[in-house]
């Protein structure tokens, strides 16, 4: 089942399995009823209305155990806040590199806040919506924009 919401950054269409969200992307879908995806479009619409920070939502992740603790502490970055590949590397005991891989496999973009994480001198990747771009418009809608200049 997915749902579709449009968005400053373009449509998102949120997919849901067994009751919990189990992907995000950006692009156009179907527009399926069930109470998580509207619970998911919703809490999306008040994101970008600025009226929540954080998400609240069953979340249901097929990834390997090091995928897993990587959208974790993508997860543990607060709303208007950013991280470096770096810092998850030394939290997580991992090569930057392989947390720069596991942002770009995200399976939820914008809920797992992968555009939060940058590189050490410049902005890194983002897979999502137009890719660069978008990261940029989220973290400006974040209030994080000052740490792009």
């Amino acid at each position: 089942m997915e749902r579709m919401i449009p968005t400053p950054t373009g449509p998102i269409t949120v997919t849901e399995e067994n009751g919990a969200i189990s992907a995000l992307r950006w692009g156009e879908g179907r527009s399926d009823e069930t109470p998580v995806l509207i619970d998911a479009c919703t809490q999306i619409e008040e994101y970008f209305n600025d009226q929540r920070t954080v998400f609240d939502l069953p979340l249901s992740l097929n990834v390997s155990d090091s995928q897993r603790a990587i959208c974790a502490a993508m997860q543990s970055i607060p709303f208007g806040e950013t991280r470096t590949y770096g810092d998850l590397s030394g939290l997580l005991g991992i090569p930057a590199q392989a947390v720069g891989q596991g942002c770009g496999r995200n399976p939820i973009p914008l809920i797992i806040p992968c555009h939060r994480v940058l590189g050490a001198n410049g902005l890194g990747g983002f897979s999502g919506g137009t890719g660069i771009e978008t990261k940029v418009a989220l973290l400006k809608h974040e209030g994080a924009a000052s740490l792009l200049i």
